[in-house]
């Protein structure tokens, strides 16, 4: 019961590493605060945690939103103990796509804002809703998802790579701002995971995702959960500002 009555915020927390994240925070104890923009698998996954596990409907890349859920989570529970920023979408496509010496295609820019407004700027809002409380309570924890893709870059995925770096380097700022109100902050790096989006690619791409991991397989979400969970808890008490990778062993060129 390494979280008991923590509270604990988790965004995109309805499925996914987010909802694998959920369940073990659950079982460690928490109390588990989930947001999404999905409402119906989200009030589903609070009935199924039990232990006054709520959902709430909130879209992270709306300040508003975000800081009245904050608010109403405080007015509920008195404190924010623990916030994963898990929420991510990707928009793929590459910066310009020629054939035949002729340009045939390139990123929209649509879809570079909108990465962008979730991976980055909703980290962000959330973020800087919590810290105020968590200050003054006397600390807290802040765990931010990135991704291998932020380490080593990926083809074709410049929005989610500009992101995913860019929350590294949030990471390291924050840790040195907020250290002295005693505020660990943290990145965690997945690789190829097994989410239930994934499980619907084709055979045949899963193993050669699963052949690029130097452990032979892909990760499950709650390889990522487990990782949430000890850098939450107590046992990570000097751990601030770092960024763990659980990729399998994924190093550049691999």
């Amino acid at each position: 019961m390494r979280l008991k009555d923590k509270v604990c915020l988790i965004t995109g927390g309805a499925a996914g590493i987010g909802k694998a994240t959920a369940e073990k925070f659950a079982s460690e104890g928490a109390k588990v605060v989930i947001c999404d923009v999905n409402q119906e698998i989200g009030q589903a996954l609070a009935a199924e945690l039990g232990n006054g596990a709520v959902f709430y409907q909130v879209d992270v890349t709306n300040r508003q939103d975000v800081q009245s859920w904050v608010d109403d989570v405080v007015a509920k529970f008195g404190r924010v103990d623990v916030l994963v920023n898990n929420a991510g979408i990707t928009r793929d496509g590459q910066l310009v796509k020629f054939k035949e010496g002729e340009m045939v295609g390139q990123m929209d820019e649509q879809a570079f804002d909108m990465v962008v407004n979730v991976n980055l700027k909703g980290v962000f809002n959330c973020a800087q809703a919590v810290t105020p409380q968590m200050i003054k309570q006397g600390g807290g924890v802040i765990l931010n998802a990135s991704s291998i893709v932020g380490l080593y870059g990926n083809f074709g995925q410049t929005n989610y790579a500009a992101t995913k770096f860019g929350v590294i380097g949030m990471t390291k700022t924050w840790s040195r701002e907020l250290g002295k109100y005693n505020i660990r902050v943290n990145a965690v790096c997945p690789g190829f995971i097994l989410t239930e989006m994934v499980r619907k690619m084709p055979e045949k791409i899963l193993e050669g995702l699963a052949a690029k991991t130097p452990l032979g397989r892909m990760g499950e979400p709650e390889d990522v959960a487990n990782v949430y969970c000890w850098l939450a808890s107590d046992e990570a008490s000097y751990i601030s500002g770092t960024t763990i990778s659980v990729d399998g062993g994924m190093v550049l060129g691999t």
